[in-house]
């Protein structure tokens, strides 16, 4: 997805881990909200409360469910989603990893 229609943004960004994690929320009408953001090389962990999809649009890393032993590998234009009331170890070796991230139903 190259760009999105009908939003509102947040323009205060959300920085995370010193500024290696920020991104921006956007609002749509139907009350769904994602956030767009840029991951720089480290490791880092995120926990949960509603569900997640995790998209990632360029670069790649590697991510480990919580709960999980199993090293996942994204790159670009793959996605994992995230359980509610959980959360996952992020790392990216090389460039910068940006993502989609949408909050899911329960």
């Amino acid at each position: 997805m190259s760009s999105f229609s009908n939003v509102t943004v947040d323009v205060k960004a959300n920085v995370y881990f010193d500024g290696k994690v920020i991104s921006h929320t956007v609002h749509f009408g139907d009350n769904t909200k994602k956030t767009l953001g840029l991951i720089y090389p480290g490791n880092f962990h995120f926990g949960t409360a509603a569900p997640e999809r995790m998209e990632i649009i360029a670069g790649a890393c590697t991510v480990v469910l919580d709960g999980s032993a199993e090293i996942l590998t994204i790159v670009a234009g793959t996605a994992f989603n995230v359980a509610g009331n959980s959360g996952f170890t992020i790392d990216v070796s090389e460039g910068i990893c940006e993502y989609i991230c949408s909050f899911l139903p329960d």
